[in-house]
């Protein structure tokens, strides 16, 4: 038995508007344990959502529809439904009230087109909608399949599935397990090479282990099946156990974890602080830091050198190495780590300096070209360098320097402890 999740609406076709639905509905179904194969997004067109209907009836028992239960003549879903399994359609006086009184509380009178809202197939159950003028229904037209419709409307739909749905999908004997996943994120090797050296765990059945990648973080979900939350993180936790030994290093944190988080907690437990220096970043660094709340206890401040003149003046850069080896360069990243160490009297000191394009690469210095370093305790300074490519783009080549340099110091904090 399993679900398919129908997004109704030519807006999201169009993109004009993100479909936080799918996700939602999607996570919502995983809590109680019904595996979902399939989304679908389709238009405001009949026959389209008609050959949908067609096709999700052949593999799943429970439709879930979004979307077209409005009063506009492009609102086709449940005309489209009753349609497809030969019912009419009845008017449902009790929806006229509540659409009525809605309005009224609104100081205005409902239009004669919002009793197209009031229509829903005959044998089908309303599914109440607190707050909006759109009900949705929920009808089994057939014996092995179920029909819940909600609005499009993320607040409605949310809403009318906690208070209803959940219970009747409960009360149907479904939802009886649960599904529990948990995130383990890595910085620092490549989807490829992970999977690599944990591919056994891919074959498992319960718990499953799945690979991710994007935005120069790599992360594995293991997903358990249980009875409970308590049972499935029983399943989860040798594996991830395991999972964790293999990666090592490779290894900072999981679910909502952040790199930014990770390093200050280590920071705050060794009661070290930080101060950064940026020059391409222009303050992603800083603010990734700052997002953290009560960062205040260990990071002490920044500079955005993003002049070569600042990079002189307020770091101490020695701007014979600037003319001599370019403000992209091993030398002035270590200048600059150390020079903000020195001036804001922190323990560490971080640096980025790079090219993060479209313009302004060479064929010595590519877009890309990043250098990063890293002051310590005892003065010792060290540079690492790094060439993301100029297919990340500007904003990317920004937001993967930032998390490298945190990461970077998220290992020498780990080691040298």
């Amino acid at each position: 038995m399993s679900a398919e999740i129908i997004c109704v609406g030519t807006e999201l076709l169009l993109g004009d508007i993100l479909n936080s639905n799918s996700q939602y509905l999607a996570q919502q179904l995983a809590q109680l344990g019904i595996p979902h194969y399939y989304q679908t997004v389709v238009g405001d067109n009949a026959d389209r959502l008609k050959q949908v209907i067609e096709i999700a009836i052949s593999r799943a028992k429970i439709l879930i529809f979004t979307g077209g239960l409005g009063p506009t003549p492009d609102d086709l879903t449940c005309e489209t439904i009753a349609d497809f399994f030969g019912v009419p359609l009845i008017e449902r006086p009790e929806i006229i009230t509540d659409i009525s009184q809605k309005f009224a509380q609104r100081g205005r009178v409902m239009t004669p087109t919002n009793r197209k809202q009031a229509l829903i197939p005959q044998g089908a159950d309303i599914l109440p909608n607190p707050t909006g003028t759109a009900p949705g229904i929920i009808w089994q037209p057939r014996p092995e399949i179920t029909i819940l419709t909600f609005p499009g409307v993320p607040s409605e739909m949310q809403r009318m599935w906690t208070e209803t749905a959940v219970p009747f999908l409960k009360n149907q004997g479904w939802g009886q397990e649960i599904i529990y996943s948990r995130s383990l994120k890595f910085w620092g090797i490549g989807e490829s090479a992970l999977a690599e050296k944990v591919a056994p765990y891919f074959n498992l059945p319960n718990p499953t282990v799945a690979p991710y990648a994007g935005k120069g973080q790599v992360r594995l979900r293991i997903s358990a099946k249980a009875a409970t939350t308590t049972a499935a993180e029983a399943l989860i936790l040798p594996v991830e156990k395991q999972l964790i030994d293999i990666a090592g290093l490779d290894y900072y944190g999981a679910d909502h974890d952040t790199l930014a988080g990770v390093v200050g907690q280590l920071l705050r437990l060794s009661r070290q602080t930080l101060s950064v220096a940026e020059s391409c970043t222009g303050g992603t660094l800083g603010q990734m830091l700052t997002e953290i709340s009560g960062s205040s206890d260990y990071f002490w401040g920044g500079i955005i050198s993003y002049d070569n003149s600042v990079k002189v003046s307020l770091l101490g850069v020695n701007p014979k190495d600037i003319d001599q080896f370019g403000a992209v360069s091993s030398t002035v990243a270590e200048q600059m780590a150390m020079g903000v160490k020195t001036r804001l009297l922190t323990t560490w000191g971080l640096s980025i300096t790079g090219i993060a394009g479209p313009t302004g690469g060479t064929d010595t210095k590519p877009v890309g070209l990043v250098y990063i370093g890293l002051a310590g305790p005892n003065n010792e300074v060290t540079s690492f360098e790094y060439r993301f490519g100029t297919i990340r783009g500007r904003s990317l080549i920004r937001y993967v320097s930032a998390n490298t340099a945190l990461d970077l110091l998220r290992r020498k904090l780990i080691t040298r402890s």
